[in-house]
């Protein structure tokens, strides 16, 4: 009996120790702690019996135990994509994670506008757009447009806040100069090309040009995309970082408890 990372492993009969051990928490296949998982990469060489030997290299040092080409095909002269299948050898402690979740209680659209009659007493200013050469514009315009997205209205809609969208490939010098004429309360950042890390950048120069103009502790900073985390948005800077998923609702029940806990400190 060999003990394969959180289960047992049979070398003869191939059974596993169907107990789940959150300390240990390993990938799921066909039986608990089985550790199956498919994995798929492509490599730049020639589709040949040399590249199949290199894909299951590849995979051992990745951690697969057993694996198995399922599938190997040229996609044009020396690039090979390859589809394996294998069971993982590593194991995660669950217990020992901590979530970088904004921890944040979802407000409805009626109940953000009565807390920030409430707690503010006039419209909250917020400015959006996609930053530096991103065109895409789908991210912003489900969070700020009227009509929103899925059924979740946009922020337009609310009747205490007062929303600008300035759409896609903003220069962020325009967008600081822009915040600072309106005298913005929220800046909401997309970001979706992130080749290269371009989105790190830019959402770095942003912090700074904010940091320059000396408004950067006086507006509350978000950004949000389909690579965009909670700590990676901390780690840039930001007071937030929102990914796939939210709604218009997630964005202004953050910033709206984030305003008046400033007021309520300034004071």
């Amino acid at each position: 009996m060999l003990k394969v990372g959180g289960g047992l492993y049979s070398t003869d009969s191939k059974k596993y120790d169907k107990n789940l051990d959150l300390t240990q928490i390993i990938p799921y296949g066909d039986t608990m702690n089985d550790g199956k998982v498919q994995i798929s990469f492509t490599l730049p060489i020639k589709n040949d019996a040399k590249a199949t030997k290199v894909a299951m290299l590849f995979s051992k040092k990745m951690g697969l135990k057993d694996p198995s080409i399922v599938h190997q095909e040229e996609l044009f002269e020396n690039f090979t994509f390859f589809i394996i299948y294998g069971s993982l050898i590593h194991t995660i402690d669950y217990t020992a994670i901590k979530s970088d979740q904004i921890e944040t209680e979802e407000m409805s659209m009626d109940e953000i506008n009565d807390y920030i009659k409430e707690n503010l007493k006039r419209k909250v200013i917020v400015l959006g757009a996609t930053t530096g050469t991103d065109a895409h514009t789908v991210g912003i315009d489900a969070i700020m447009n009227m009509k929103g997205f899925a059924g979740h209205y946009g922020l337009e809609r609310y009747e205490m806040l007062e929303v600008y969208n300035l759409g896609s490939q903003v220069l962020n010098e325009d967008f600081v100069q822009k915040a600072i004429e309106l005298k913005a309360d929220v800046l909401l950042v997309s970001q979706t090309v992130t080749q290269k890390k371009i989105h790190v950048l830019n959402l770095t120069n942003l912090v700074e040009l904010l940091e320059a103009e000396g408004i950067r502790d006086d507006v509350i900073l978000i950004c949000g995309g389909p690579r965009i985390s909670n700590e990676l948005a901390k780690e840039l800077g930001y007071d937030a970082g929102f990914g796939p998923g939210t709604f218009a609702e997630n964005v202004a029940s953050f910033f709206i408890k984030e305003l008046v806990k400033r007021k309520k400190r300034n004071y």
